[in-house]
């Protein structure tokens, strides 16, 4: 068993920043390895951008994407970073393709890591232990929270993932 953790990013509120002339949110780079050096990370972790996009310009052709690399990873602990509008499909999609001898949690951000209140570095540092701990299989990470991929959903109310049967 591999002990570093494949870290793929997908861009998603994690990496947005604000144009503060147009008033419009956009994508330049990802923010992981500043989010690792500030909480410190001992981890090995290999971070690869697959795209930076919002989750609802995601189709069915990044999914495909998504699913390959991590297929081909030589880690069986990955972290992708995904926006959290359409997280569950992605997550729903990794989990029907079944990859076996691999843990892959998926993890977002309600709001950008660059707006210094963001749930980012709290989600992406339980994303990074929840991917050590758990068994094989696909989760979402979500406010200190897990869970299976077949069992989750985002309350579009409360702004929370929660388990579907709710």
């Amino acid at each position: 068993m591999s002990t570093k953790i494949q870290l793929f990013v997908t861009g998603g509120t994690f990496d947005k920043e604000y144009d503060e002339i147009n008033g419009r949110l956009f994508f330049k780079d990802t923010h992981i390895q500043e989010m690792l050096k500030l909480g410190r990370s001992a981890l090995d972790v290999e971070v690869r951008t697959l795209m930076m996009i919002d989750s609802l310009d995601m189709g069915d052709e990044d999914r495909e994407l998504i699913v390959r690399f991590c297929q081909k990873s030589a880690n069986d602990r990955i972290v992708i970073t995904h926006g959290t509008d359409t997280m569950e499909v992605t997550a729903r999609k990794l989990g029907e393709t079944a990859i076996p001898g691999k843990t892959i949690v998926l993890t977002g951000a309600m709001i950008p890591y660059k707006f210094g209140s963001s749930d980012g570095l709290f989600n992406l540092g339980s994303a990074l232990a929840f991917s050590q701990t758990l068994p094989e299989g696909v989760y979402v990470a979500m406010n200190g929270r897990y869970f299976h991929w077949s069992n989750v959903r985002k309350n579009r109310q409360t702004g929370e993932f929660v388990p579907s049967e709710k």
